[in-house]
Protein backbone atom coordinates (compact mmCIF):
# COMPACT_ATOMS: atom_id res chain seq x y z
CA UNK A 1 0.00 0.00 0.00
CA UNK A 2 1.13 3.54 -0.74
CA UNK A 3 1.62 6.05 2.06
CA UNK A 4 2.29 9.78 1.97
CA UNK A 5 4.00 11.07 5.12
CA UNK A 6 3.41 14.82 5.52
CA UNK A 7 5.80 15.84 8.29
CA UNK A 8 8.21 18.79 8.41
CA UNK A 9 10.46 17.18 11.02
CA UNK A 10 12.69 15.34 8.58
CA UNK A 11 14.26 12.94 11.06
CA UNK A 12 10.83 11.82 12.26
CA UNK A 13 9.55 11.51 8.68
CA UNK A 14 12.53 9.37 7.69
CA UNK A 15 12.10 7.15 10.77
CA UNK A 16 8.44 6.62 9.92
CA UNK A 17 9.30 5.87 6.30
CA UNK A 18 12.02 3.38 7.26
CA UNK A 19 9.74 1.59 9.72
CA UNK A 20 6.75 1.38 7.37
CA UNK A 21 8.84 0.24 4.42
CA UNK A 22 10.13 -2.65 6.56
CA UNK A 23 6.43 -3.50 7.06
CA UNK A 24 6.04 -3.58 3.23
CA UNK A 25 4.41 -0.18 2.70
CA UNK A 26 5.54 2.12 -0.13
CA UNK A 27 6.27 5.57 1.26
CA UNK A 28 6.72 9.11 -0.05
CA UNK A 29 7.76 12.03 2.17
CA UNK A 30 6.49 15.61 1.92
CA UNK A 31 7.91 18.26 4.23
CA UNK A 32 5.40 21.03 3.49
CA UNK A 33 1.78 21.49 2.47
CA UNK A 34 2.73 22.58 -1.04
CA UNK A 35 4.94 19.53 -1.53
CA UNK A 36 2.18 17.27 -0.17
CA UNK A 37 -0.36 18.77 -2.58
CA UNK A 38 1.96 18.17 -5.51
CA UNK A 39 2.48 14.54 -4.47
CA UNK A 40 -1.26 13.96 -4.16
CA UNK A 41 -1.93 15.49 -7.56
CA UNK A 42 0.62 13.17 -9.16
CA UNK A 43 0.00 9.92 -7.23
CA UNK A 44 -2.72 7.88 -5.60
CA UNK A 45 -2.32 6.96 -1.93
CA UNK A 46 -3.95 4.50 0.43
CA UNK A 47 -2.85 6.41 3.55
CA UNK A 48 -1.92 10.01 4.24
CA UNK A 49 -0.21 10.62 7.59
CA UNK A 50 -0.64 14.31 8.24
CA UNK A 51 1.15 16.56 10.72
CA UNK A 52 -0.89 19.65 11.63
CA UNK A 53 2.08 21.94 12.31
CA UNK A 54 3.40 22.54 8.80
CA UNK A 55 5.61 25.53 7.90
CA UNK A 56 3.55 26.87 4.98
CA UNK A 57 -0.04 26.01 5.88
CA UNK A 58 -2.30 24.84 8.66
CA UNK A 59 -2.62 21.07 8.59
CA UNK A 60 -6.39 21.20 9.04
CA UNK A 61 -6.73 23.34 5.92
CA UNK A 62 -4.51 20.90 4.04
CA UNK A 63 -6.72 18.05 5.24
CA UNK A 64 -9.79 19.81 3.88
CA UNK A 65 -8.09 20.48 0.54
CA UNK A 66 -6.62 16.97 0.35
CA UNK A 67 -10.00 15.27 0.62
CA UNK A 68 -10.88 16.85 -2.75
CA UNK A 69 -7.73 15.39 -4.35
CA UNK A 70 -7.32 12.01 -2.61
CA UNK A 71 -10.84 11.34 -1.43
CA UNK A 72 -10.37 7.58 -1.18
CA UNK A 73 -7.26 7.74 1.00
CA UNK A 74 -7.34 7.09 4.73
CA UNK A 75 -6.09 9.99 6.85
CA UNK A 76 -4.36 9.84 10.23
CA UNK A 77 -3.57 13.15 11.94
CA UNK A 78 -0.18 13.23 13.68
CA UNK A 79 0.37 16.22 15.94
CA UNK A 80 1.79 17.56 19.17
CA UNK A 81 -1.28 19.76 19.55
CA UNK A 82 -3.35 18.70 22.52
CA UNK A 83 -6.48 20.73 21.91
CA UNK A 84 -9.65 18.66 21.85
CA UNK A 85 -11.08 21.22 19.43
CA UNK A 86 -8.37 20.47 16.84
CA UNK A 87 -8.97 16.75 17.23
CA UNK A 88 -12.73 17.10 16.76
CA UNK A 89 -12.30 19.43 13.79
CA UNK A 90 -9.88 17.01 12.12
CA UNK A 91 -12.28 14.11 12.53
CA UNK A 92 -15.16 16.26 11.29
CA UNK A 93 -13.10 17.09 8.18
CA UNK A 94 -12.79 13.39 7.40
CA UNK A 95 -9.71 12.13 9.23
CA UNK A 96 -9.95 8.43 10.10
CA UNK A 97 -7.86 8.61 13.26
CA UNK A 98 -5.78 10.92 15.44
CA UNK A 99 -2.42 10.07 17.01
CA UNK A 100 -0.79 12.57 19.41
CA UNK A 101 2.99 12.95 19.48
CA UNK A 102 5.09 11.30 20.72
CA UNK A 103 3.70 8.00 19.52
CA UNK A 104 4.89 4.44 19.03
CA UNK A 105 5.54 3.41 15.44
CA UNK A 106 4.07 0.01 16.30
CA UNK A 107 0.87 1.74 17.42
CA UNK A 108 0.81 3.73 14.18
CA UNK A 109 1.10 0.53 12.14
CA UNK A 110 -1.58 -1.14 14.26
CA UNK A 111 -3.98 1.75 13.68
CA UNK A 112 -3.31 1.69 9.95
CA UNK A 113 -4.06 -2.03 9.85
CA UNK A 114 -7.25 -1.50 11.84
CA UNK A 115 -8.42 1.23 9.46
CA UNK A 116 -7.74 -0.98 6.44
CA UNK A 117 -9.71 -3.83 7.95
CA UNK A 118 -12.58 -1.57 8.99
CA UNK A 119 -12.88 0.00 5.55
CA UNK A 120 -12.89 -3.42 3.92
CA UNK A 121 -15.57 -4.64 6.32
CA UNK A 122 -13.20 -7.03 8.09
CA UNK A 123 -12.45 -6.13 11.70
CA UNK A 124 -10.62 -9.41 12.25
CA UNK A 125 -7.02 -9.56 10.94
CA UNK A 126 -7.71 -13.14 9.79
CA UNK A 127 -10.00 -13.10 6.75
CA UNK A 128 -11.67 -16.11 5.18
CA UNK A 129 -11.15 -16.54 1.45
CA UNK A 130 -12.93 -19.58 0.07
CA UNK A 131 -11.28 -22.57 1.74
CA UNK A 132 -8.30 -20.42 2.73
CA UNK A 133 -7.61 -17.96 5.54
CA UNK A 134 -5.42 -14.88 5.17
CA UNK A 135 -3.72 -13.43 8.25
CA UNK A 136 -2.93 -9.83 7.40
CA UNK A 137 -0.83 -9.24 10.50
CA UNK A 138 1.30 -12.38 10.20
CA UNK A 139 1.36 -12.14 6.38
CA UNK A 140 0.31 -15.76 6.06
CA UNK A 141 -2.07 -17.68 3.81
CA UNK A 142 -3.33 -20.99 5.18
CA UNK A 143 -5.34 -23.91 3.88
CA UNK A 144 -6.44 -25.68 7.03
CA UNK A 145 -3.03 -25.89 8.78
CA UNK A 146 -0.91 -25.75 5.63
CA UNK A 147 1.02 -22.52 5.03
CA UNK A 148 0.91 -21.51 1.35
CA UNK A 149 4.34 -20.27 0.26
CA UNK A 150 3.58 -16.95 -1.45
CA UNK A 151 6.35 -14.50 -2.26
CA UNK A 152 6.33 -11.04 -0.69
CA UNK A 153 4.85 -9.43 -3.80
CA UNK A 154 2.30 -12.20 -4.28
CA UNK A 155 1.08 -11.72 -0.71
CA UNK A 156 1.01 -7.92 -1.14
CA UNK A 157 -1.08 -8.31 -4.28
CA UNK A 158 -3.49 -10.83 -2.74
CA UNK A 159 -3.98 -8.85 0.47
CA UNK A 160 -4.50 -5.57 -1.39
CA UNK A 161 -7.16 -7.16 -3.58
CA UNK A 162 -8.75 -8.75 -0.52
CA UNK A 163 -8.97 -5.41 1.29
CA UNK A 164 -10.72 -4.10 -1.84
CA UNK A 165 -12.81 -7.21 -2.39
CA UNK A 166 -15.71 -7.10 -4.85
CA UNK A 167 -14.17 -4.06 -6.56
CA UNK A 168 -12.73 -4.21 -10.09
CA UNK A 169 -9.06 -3.25 -9.97
CA UNK A 170 -7.16 -2.38 -13.12
CA UNK A 171 -3.68 -3.71 -13.78
CA UNK A 172 -2.31 -0.17 -13.50
CA UNK A 173 -4.00 0.36 -10.11
CA UNK A 174 -2.54 -2.87 -8.81
CA UNK A 175 0.92 -2.08 -10.17
CA UNK A 176 0.89 1.43 -8.71
CA UNK A 177 -0.11 0.30 -5.24
CA UNK A 178 2.15 -2.75 -5.08
CA UNK A 179 5.27 -1.70 -7.00
CA UNK A 180 5.15 2.09 -6.74
CA UNK A 181 5.15 4.69 -9.47
CA UNK A 182 5.33 3.68 -13.13
CA UNK A 183 6.02 5.99 -16.01
CA UNK A 184 4.26 5.18 -19.27
CA UNK A 185 7.51 3.73 -20.60
CA UNK A 186 8.09 1.52 -17.56
CA UNK A 187 4.56 0.24 -17.11
CA UNK A 188 4.02 -3.37 -18.12
CA UNK A 189 0.77 -5.08 -17.13
CA UNK A 190 2.55 -8.42 -17.51
CA UNK A 191 3.99 -7.88 -14.01
CA UNK A 192 0.50 -8.30 -12.57
CA UNK A 193 -0.54 -11.16 -14.86
CA UNK A 194 2.53 -13.22 -13.94
CA UNK A 195 1.94 -12.79 -10.21
CA UNK A 196 -1.77 -13.58 -10.50
CA UNK A 197 -0.86 -16.74 -12.43
CA UNK A 198 1.58 -17.75 -9.68
CA UNK A 199 -0.99 -17.12 -6.93
CA UNK A 200 -3.55 -19.27 -8.72
CA UNK A 201 -1.02 -22.02 -9.37
CA UNK A 202 0.18 -22.21 -5.76
CA UNK A 203 -3.27 -22.03 -4.16
CA UNK A 204 -5.20 -24.22 -6.60
CA UNK A 205 -3.10 -27.19 -5.47
CA UNK A 206 -5.18 -27.13 -2.27
CA UNK A 207 -8.60 -25.80 -3.31
CA UNK A 208 -10.47 -23.91 -5.99
CA UNK A 209 -9.61 -20.23 -6.46
CA UNK A 210 -12.66 -19.23 -8.49
CA UNK A 211 -13.06 -16.19 -6.21
CA UNK A 212 -10.08 -14.66 -8.05
CA UNK A 213 -11.68 -13.36 -11.23
CA UNK A 214 -10.12 -12.02 -14.42
CA UNK A 215 -11.96 -9.05 -15.90
CA UNK A 216 -11.14 -9.14 -19.58
CA UNK A 217 -9.65 -5.87 -20.79
CA UNK A 218 -9.76 -4.40 -17.27
CA UNK A 219 -7.89 -6.31 -14.59
CA UNK A 220 -8.87 -8.52 -11.68
CA UNK A 221 -11.29 -8.79 -8.79
CA UNK A 222 -11.71 -10.92 -5.69
CA UNK A 223 -15.39 -11.79 -5.38
CA UNK A 224 -16.57 -13.14 -2.03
Amino acid sequence: MKVLIVEDERAMAKDMCFFLEKAFYLCDNAYSASEATRCMEENGYDFILLDLGLPDSDGLQLLSDSKKICGNASYIILTARGDLEDRIKGLDLGADDYLPKPFSLLELQSRMQAISRRKSGNNDPVIGLGEFSVDLNKRAVLHEKTDIDLSRKEFDLLSYMLLHKNRPLTRFQLSEHIWGNFSDDDYDSNYIDVHIKNIRKKMSVYATVDWLQTLRGVGYKIKI
